[in-house]
């Protein structure tokens, strides 16, 4: 007998039934942007792969400037100067200095640049250093940024642009990455015309198909769209039926009567196992959950603003443990702005915008129905209100989770 589960209940549930699945390919490191990595990365060479320095100045001992004033310069022999791009293969005197670019080598002995604002060129070969050196101030030293056997990146991690960068620093030129999951996204409703026709009497422009294809491309998947399927059992059996022996997950558009969400479960049941039938949450209340094999079907509800929460907090939960992703979710502790009641007996998701003032973080609520996409336009994060909790009121700490609009 199914019932009605909390969203605790659910994503346990999706733990339970479903494991990694992930196939791993190489790609160049021009087209790993955005892509999980599928194991760890470990340097195989010292970053950089000798000290250097990070001004434009005198390398120096450090010992030999303690003490140096405006008044009292330390004046020491210039040695020599290193060019950028050249090696420095001799070792620095005691008592005398070498002249380095930002970003050049520095030679063995030395533990400290001095910065070219503090220093006099005397002209008779000698430099005043009115700036003491604190032993390894001004320089990066050998493997200070990486060294042999370092991980460096996470098996799941999403590579960003920096991640690029350092993957380009240690020489990887090809990255193990996991393949993209394919998912499938069926429109389900008789109202439904594509966003490029102009609506007749009582229909409205489908608006989850491209909303969800734009969260789920943006998540790492390769999307297809199979249009929208008028409320007929057997139309929507067969295109369910095809999507699921062309994609590694379905999502189930719509559908929210009692009599066309009954068809979407008896469909599900047909190709495999129904697992849930509702969660205990606003909006998206008419969710349903199954299986074809290891294969998941997502019924969301037709309602834009409850199908992209379902989506953020099921939806790519679940095709992250299908791929291994990290989901760590980013939060800041804001204030809310109004109260806000609830005690539906179900968590309730609020989006909202976020502001500053006076070095406080506030909350703004977009007030909306689920229906109303609007109120997702706009928005900075969103926010949830316990199942068991009877509202908030103003000026309630709350944690918002960022949406960073995927």
């Amino acid at each position: 007998m199914l019932y009605v589960k909390t969203p605790e209940e659910v994503l346990a549930m999706m733990d339970s039934e479903f494991s990694c699945v992930a196939k791993t390919e190489q790609v160049s490191l021009t087209a790993a942007m955005g892509r999980t990595l599928a194991e760890d990365i470990a340097a195989a060479e010292y970053v950089p792969d000798f000290d250097r320095s990070t001004v434009d100045g005198f390398a120096v001992r450090a010992s030999d400037t303690f003490g140096c004033t405006d008044a009292i310069p330390a004046i020491l022999p210039l040695q020599g100067t290193v060019l950028m791009g050249e090696s420095a293969d001799f070792a620095l005197e005691e008592g005398s200095c070498v002249a380095v670019p930002t970003g050049g080598a520095v030679p063995k002995g030395a533990d400290g640049v001095v910065m070219l604002e503090y220093t006099e060129d005397y002209g008779d070969g000698t430099i005043g250093i009115s700036k003491s050196a604190a032993p390894g101030m001004n320089m990066i030293f050998r493997g200070d940024d990486v060294y042999p056997g370092k991980v460096i990146l996470k098996k799941g991690r999403v590579l960003s642009s920096a991640d690029i960068g350092a993957l380009a620093a240690i020489g990887r030129v090809q990255v193990p990455v996991v393949k993209k999951l394919t998912v499938g996204v069926i429109s389900t409703g008789d109202e439904l015309v594509p966003p490029e026709v102009q609506p007749g009497p009582g229909q409205v422009r489908d608006v989850n198909s491209p909303m969800l294809e734009a969260m789920l491309t943006a998540f790492g998947c390769q999307v297809m769209n199979y249009g929208i399927v008028i409320d007929e059992e057997a139309l929507l059996s067969e295109k369910v039926h095809q999507a699921i022996g062309q994609c590694d997950v379905v999502l189930l558009s719509g559908g929210s009567s009692v009599g066309v969400k009954d068809a979407a479960c008896r469909i599900i049941e047909s190709e495999g196992k129904l697992l849930l039938n509702g969660i205990a949450i606003k909006p998206g209340k008419p969710t349903i959950l199954g299986k074809a094999g290891e294969k998941p079907i997502v019924g969301l509800p037709g309602h834009p603003v409850a199908a992209y929460f379902i989506t953020k907090l099921f939806v790519q939960p679940l095709l992250g443990r299908l791929t291994g992703r990290d989901r760590t979710a980013y939060t800041v502790t804001a204030r809310v702005t109004e109260s806000i009641s609830a005690n539906h007996g179900r968590a309730q998701y609020h989006c909202c915008r976020l502001t500053k003032k006076d070095g406080q973080l506030y909350a703004v609520p977009i007030r909306g129905k689920s229906g109303l996409i609007t109120t997702l336009a706009g928005a900075d994060g969103y926010f949830c209100i316990d199942r068991d909790c009877e509202g908030l009121p103003r000026n309630a700490e709350i944690q918002v989770t960022i949406t960073g609009g995927v």
